[in-house]
């Protein structure tokens, strides 16, 4: 009996130790990883799902390693997983960390400068996403780095010379960015730093013994390149021919050479004292004006900044963070003033829809077309820096789409006094599919034959398709379901993002939904909550519309309960798949049901994640059959579904 008792006292100091060691991360560690985890708003692959409470030991989330007694984190690793969010500073409080892989995500914003902190780190990859800003300086203090990957971003400024003091590095990729500066080639037999006074001398490059892979292809270098790292600055602005470089259009011009500088001071002395005296007179005149001038704006920007605005964090902690904005992002994108969007809207007085954070406004430019303008439902003191970056960024994103079924965004205003922030589409004046196949009139035939709801499908269908294969990055929309798709006079689908400010505006709700409008929203099988999707969602949600579209049922009633889990009694038996259509239809194609449910069986409940979007469009489009003859075959009833599609 004693020794019984000795074992379970044994047992239980095992555990004991297995306890306390489970949860021996420093306080510090883990608040750092909660504060990345709050600037995640986006999370379609649900990384961050055992990110919380109910799983204490951080060296159990997704994507943490520990060190071997589990008391650092040393090693975060979230690879292409579609995460959208922000890098916070907090993370340079990982004074542990061996490794930060971040590679292929969607995230924004500027690197953090604490970065720099982390001494122990060995590997940054921050590759292929849409940061942006000047590379920190103090990555010089990162002295046991070995692979730096900042590739496929949008970094802008020079490289900083204290990236001379990594004498580990054996990889550097900073290719594919927006960097520049002046390159000088530099005597090969001098490796004593990695730059000079005035210019970026890489030559330092070529003496290391550690440096494998040295990248700064695609960006907009100028001055001659090194022999040695040629192949490395494929398609800047160099004096060099070979390797290819950028057109000269797409280069800034560079400041002229010394000779030609004294040429000019020589041409100068020799012009007549007077007209020495009236240059310095008006040169001082005008530099004093200009200096007046950049005051104002300094003032006026420092007033209403969007470049460095709180960001409410956890409780009542705020912190400024500068967020930096690509001045170029939205060049090419139409500004329309509030006044002209007011008087095509009548003084913003015919709303067609709303939610929380936007009303959605119709009206008619002078032009003739008739628009859509979205506009954001926040205040001024809410705005934040974080907030214009996403604001313009998707604006950006919005302007590359030009399919005819997706929505075409016209442009955007953005005006600081009223406060505005409004999006301005072409207007689809059918309205949206949700209306047409739930609120309609007692009484009232559909207006959506069988023949018409299949090409609404069609057209869906070919919509994602290019959002989700034409477009380079991929582009998802954030919530779909029948309220996004708008539909034209002939009743040709359009597909429109109105719902993607949620994505950020609820991150802080730690996107519980609460803020979205009845049937916007695409309700899960075991859950009421909202779901930013990303592919794959796409092609889940997809399927669930295909159901809502043949059936006529919302998503979730109170007699039939959920639509998902209705179906799924009747989408795989034929003897029974009929029940499914809606009621109000008389005269339905038995094959294209057949072809639909073998699609919905697909985007939900077998394979989503391995289907594409172009495989579920050439189902569709080679067995559903659209054309007059085939519905005059069906049924005698197709005369009244001919009139009405």
């Amino acid at each position: 009996m004693k020794s019984f008792d000795s074992l379970v006292l044994l047992l239980c100091l095992n555990l004991g130790v297995l306890f306390v060691s489970s949860h021996s991360v420093s306080s510090n560690e883990v608040s750092a990883l909660m504060a990345f985890r709050l600037e995640i708003f986006e999370d379609p692959f649900e990384v961050f799902s055992n990110w919380n409470s109910l799983y204490e030991d951080p060296c159990l989330w997704s994507g943490i390693s520990c060190s071997p007694n589990r008391d650092h984190v040393s090693k975060i690793n979230i690879s292409y997983s579609a995460i959208k969010g922000f890098l916070p500073r907090d993370l340079g409080q990982l004074s542990f960390l061996d490794e930060l892989i971040l590679h292929g995500n969607k995230l924004l914003g500027p690197v953090p400068k604490e970065l720099g902190c982390l001494k122990n780190l060995r590997v940054l990859d921050l590759g292929v996403n849409q940061l942006t800003g000047p590379i920190p300086s103090e990555f010089g203090n990162l002295t046991n780095v070995v692979k730096i990957n900042l590739q496929s971003n949008g970094l802008t400024g020079k490289l900083p010379p204290e990236l001379g003091n990594l004498r580990y590095l054996e990889e550097l990729r900073l290719d594919r960015n927006k960097l520049g500066g002046a390159v000088a080639a530099g005597d090969h037999s001098d490796h004593t730093g990695l730059y000079n006074a005035s210019n970026m001398d890489l030559t330092g490059f070529c003496g290391s013994s550690q440096l494998r892979v040295a990248d700064f292809s695609y960006n907009f270098f100028v001055g001659s390149i090194p022999k040695c790292l040629g192949s490395s600055f494929l398609g800047n602005c160099l004096n060099n021919s070979n390797p290819k470089q950028r057109p000269s259009s797409q280069c800034v011009k560079t400041k002229s050479h010394p000779g030609s500088n004294e040429q000019n001071h020589h041409e100068t002395t020799s012009k007549p004292i007077w007209l020495l005296a009236l240059e310095i007179v008006t040169g001082t005149l005008v530099g004093s004006l200009f200096l007046v001038a950049v005051l104002t704006a300094v003032q006026k920007f420092n007033r209403k900044s969007s470049i460095i605005l709180p960001w409410k964090k956890a409780g009542s902690r705020k912190y400024y963070a500068p967020v930096y904005i690509d001045p170029e992002i939205l060049k090419d994108v139409t500004r329309f003033s509030r006044q002209e969007l007011e008087l095509a809207c009548e003084d913003f007085s015919n709303i067609i829809g709303s939610s929380q954070d936007s009303l959605v406004y119709k009206g008619t430019m002078k032009t003739g077309p008739e628009i859509a303008v979205i506009s954001m439902s926040m205040k001024e003191e809410q705005w934040t820096g974080y907030l214009e970056l996403y604001f313009q960024t998707e604006v950006a994103d919005l302007a590359r789409i030009n399919h005819e079924n997706t929505g075409k965004l016209l442009g955007y205003c953005s005006e600081s006094s009223p406060f505005t922030r409004m999006l301005v589409f072409d207007y689809a004046s059918n309205g949206t599919l949700y209306e047409h196949l739930h609120l309609t009139a007692d009484g009232e035939a559909s207006q959506l034959s069988w023949t018409r709801r299949m090409k609404i499908i069609l057209g869906i269908g070919r919509g994602l398709e290019y959002l989700h294969t034409e477009l380079q990055p991929p582009f998802t929309i954030s919530e779909l379901s029948s309220n996004a798709v708008y539909l034209t006079d002939d009743f040709s689908p359009k597909l429109i993002d109105f719902e993607s400010w949620k994505t950020i505006l609820s991150r802080s709700e730690k996107n519980s939904g609460a803020i979205g409008s009845q049937g916007a929203i695409c309700v899960l099988p075991n859950s009421l909550e909202a779901r930013h999707l990303d592919v794959q969602g796409n092609i889940y949600a997809f399927g669930i519309l295909l159901l809502e579209i043949i059936s006529g049922r919302p998503l979730y009633c109170k007699v039939k309960g959920n639509l998902v889990d209705w179906v799924k009694d009747y989408i795989e038996m034929p003897e029974v798949m009929a029940y499914i259509v809606d009621p109000e239809l008389k005269h339905f194609r038995y094959e294209d049901l057949e072809v639909i449910c073998e699609v919905v069986n697909l985007c939900i409940y077998q394979q989503p994640k391995s289907l594409s979007m172009k495989e579920v469009c050439t189902m569709l489009e080679t067995r559903i059959d659209t054309s007059v003859a085939i519905e005059f075959k069906s049924s005698s009833l197709a005369w009244a579904e001919l009139a009405l599609s």
